[in-house]
């Protein structure tokens, strides 16, 4: 069957921002300014700190203890984040068959019934059969038993140290601290291949509840999903969208997936504005960094190595204006020692060596250095 084709005069518009909606992510957090072609460009003030699905992702299995310590893509989660210095949230979106947006990254969700493990596809639940998965806030009620799947096959039951509710786009508007930034990530599922018709209905859905509910909260899209990623962009000029990628540690069939150069040219063509890559990429190939530039977009990271504080200050060295993190607690506190350091002082009353009190300063690096961790970083990481 042929794919009709959707233009975009075609598709009802959703850029009549009602008048409580805001560029304040422009005017309050950025700079605002203009290629020369009709793009936006979006410059961070400073380094920026992103918490990853709030103040963490949940990695069952791992033995780090921190990585099951709160139930992540939850109010709980968001909030707990919003306690450091992060400026914006990471969490996931999907849309239910009764096209209400909520926050889960899988795109199944398991539960366990007499001993018999249930699986379904998120966006086929209803948003009442979702919420019925997991502990609730109401007393007395009591959900579904909730697993959780491995990318290899292993099933773990979902248990944190502290455990929340699931909940929609719209509750995490209306209840998370307002002035924490939102990065919504626009989920779907990598193994399908979606109709330009059906991405804009998930998009809509998407954009009501924004539009409704953002007031002044700053806001950024990102997606792994390219034409995800153009469709957002034509919706709506509001908020700015960046274009996630895993700089080709990872091979789609999407050729737009496989590598930082095609991201770049992803986001010129549809007027994108920045790029949220797999940091191993960047260490890599340091070089693509000074290409994002060259292109006047925005370079954000994800991955493993953004817990690691060394790894963090030596991306604010290359230029790159923000991370997404798990462990928001760590990392905030070390960027913040290495960016903002506070310097020897001496204590009142006491004489030069006798009350000096050591707080730690930043790494120090000459130039040469640096050229040479540069040179070193991308034969350190592995495949």
């Amino acid at each position: 069957m042929a794919l009709k084709a959707v233009f975009v005069s075609d598709v009802p518009s959703l850029d009549q921002v009602p008048e409580h909606a805001t560029t304040a992510i422009y005017s309050s957090r950025f700079s605002k300014g203009n290629d020369g072609g009709g793009r936006a460009s979006l410059k961070w003030p400073k380094f920026s700190i992103i918490g990853h699905r709030g103040s963490g992702m949940n990695m069952l299995h791992s033995p780090d203890r921190r990585m099951q310590a709160i139930k992540e893509n939850s109010i709980l989660s968001f909030n707990t984040a919003g306690k450091f210095a992060v400026d914006f949230v990471e969490f996931d979106v999907q849309v239910t068959k009764d096209d209400c947006p909520v926050i889960f990254h899988d795109d199944f969700i398991l539960t366990e019934e007499n001993g018999q493990i249930f699986e379904r596809r998120l966006t086929e639940l209803t948003s009442a059969e979702f919420l019925s998965y997991g502990p609730k806030r109401e007393p007395g009620y009591v959900g579904k038993t909730l697993l959780r799947k491995t990318k290899d096959g292993r099933i773990f039951n979902w248990k944190v140290e502290e455990d929340d509710a699931f909940c929609t786009l719209q509750e995490a508007f209306q209840k998370v601290t307002p002035s924490l930034g939102f990065n919504i990530e626009l989920k779907f599922d990598d193994h399908i291949v979606y109709r330009d018709e059906e991405l804009i209905h998930v998009l809509q859905a998407v954009l009501r509840v924004v539009f409704e509910f953002a007031t002044e909260r700053p806001i950024i899209f990102s997606t792994f999903q390219p034409d995800a990623a153009r469709l957002i962009k034509l919706l709506q000029s509001i908020y700015p969208v960046y274009f996630l990628t895993n700089g080709g540690t990872e091979i789609y069939t999407d050729v737009r997936r496989n590598s930082l150069e095609e991201a770049v040219k992803l986001c010129l063509a549809c007027g994108l504005q920045g790029i949220v890559s797999e940091v191993k990429a960047i260490f890599r190939n340091p070089a693509t960094i000074n290409m994002i530039r060259e292109a006047n977009l925005s370079l954000l990271t994800y991955g493993q190595l953004n817990n690691v504080p060394e790894a963090v200050y030596m991306q604010h060295l290359m230029g790159v204006d923000g991370v997404i993190v798990d462990l928001v607690k760590e990392i905030t506190t070390a960027v913040s020692d290495y960016i903002n350091p506070v310097k020897e002082v001496e204590e009142d009353g006491l004489s030069a060596g006798d009350g000096q009190i050591q707080i730690a300063e930043r790494p120090k690096f000459s130039q040469r250095e640096i050229s040479f961790l540069l040179k070193l970083i991308p034969e350190l990481i592995q495949v």
